[in-house]
């Protein structure tokens, strides 16, 4: 019942359905199924007695898409919570299991969660890691511009009132923005030219956050040979690092959950300049260990070490 009342029809994740880009079959199949994936993790969740029954079969997921499996789940179970006044019961329960090497996905889905559920039914900011919490807005912003398209990217809204967590508006619509160019990604089809057309329509100061988003999905999702993501380097142009920093989130992702495809060490290699194994490192090297001092959050302080690594002359990083 909880599936056939809350889990969206297979159909909304087609391409034509959204209006998204069809590069090509190939890449049309690929973010296919990614969606299908993620409602099947979705359903995992809804239909599961506990995180524990639903990891053992998030675990049967085919492992390149397993990680979007693992989102739709934490949406699931944070919609759950919510639902139920649970607190993120679920979510922080499955997050000590298998859920945990997923932890940024996980994270991810919570914002999903938040995109369906009215204000009132949200969690307490507080009850989630204060670094990681900004994945939450992502999570959000990839839901608002995936499902309302026209609104939040080709009208290019902006999420100014957020107010979650109390008093950081400025910094949550950034980190909003930061899930809508993950998002471009899909609205694009993998196609490098679409997706920087779009891009670029928003307007200068808001780029550099959705270059950060798009250069996390090209790497975690794929979907872009190498010459394609050269291509997108050379465009991105002065948001090369914000780029490459969200290269580096998507290998560290992948790599934490034991998930590493060519397709990610391809584009670690042409968007970061290094393996996927380094670009991971230097995310974890340089994660803020406890508040950082100034008025940005320490997740904001860890994305900008992060660019600051790859600083680019001629195409190469030093």
């Amino acid at each position: 019942m909880r599936r056939r009342i809350l889990v969206p029809d297979i159909g909304e994740t087609k391409l034509k359905k959204r209006g998204f880009r069809e590069k090509d079959a190939a890449s049309a199949q690929l973010l296919e199924t990614v969606g299908e994936y993620f409602l099947t993790g979705y359903a995992h969740a809804l239909e599961s007695r506990t995180p524990a029954e639903a990891e053992k079969r998030l675990e049967e997921v085919p492992a390149r898409f397993r990680g979007f499996a693992y989102e739709g789940a934490g949406m699931g179970f944070a919609v759950l919570d919510g639902m139920t006044f649970s607190g993120l019961r679920r979510v922080k329960a499955f997050l000590r299991g298998r859920g945990g090497r997923h932890n940024y996905m996980v994270y991810v889905g919570v914002g999903w969660a938040m995109a369906r559920l009215p204000r009132f039914l949200w969690p307490k900011s507080e009850s989630l890691d204060p670094l990681l919490l900004w994945l939450v807005h992502d999570g959000y912003g990839f839901h608002q511009a995936y499902f309302h398209t026209e609104r939040y990217v080709h009208q290019q809204a902006r999420e100014t009132r957020f107010s979650w967590p109390a008093g950081q508006d400025a910094y949550a619509a950034r980190a909003v923005d930061q899930g809508v160019g993950r998002a471009l990604w899909f609205v694009g089809g993998t196609d490098v030219d679409q997706v920087v057309q779009l891009v670029e329509r928003f307007p200068e100061a808001r780029r550099a956050d959705l270059y950060g988003g798009v250069g996390l999905a090209a790497t975690y999702a794929g979907g872009a040979d190498e010459s394609e993501l050269r291509e997108l380097c050379d465009r991105a142009g002065a948001h090369r690092p914000q780029l490459a920093q969200g290269s580096a989130f998507g290998a560290e992702a992948r790599i934490r959950a034991g998930l590493l495809f060519p397709h990610t060490e391809s584009a670690a290699q042409v968007l970061c300049d290094t393996t996927a194994e380094r670009a991971a490192e230097i995310s974890r090297e340089t994660r803020p260990t406890g508040t950082e001092p100034g008025p940005s959050p320490a997740y904001e302080v860890w994305r900008r070490r992060i660019a600051d690594a790859f600083v680019f002359h001629g195409g190469v990083a030093s």
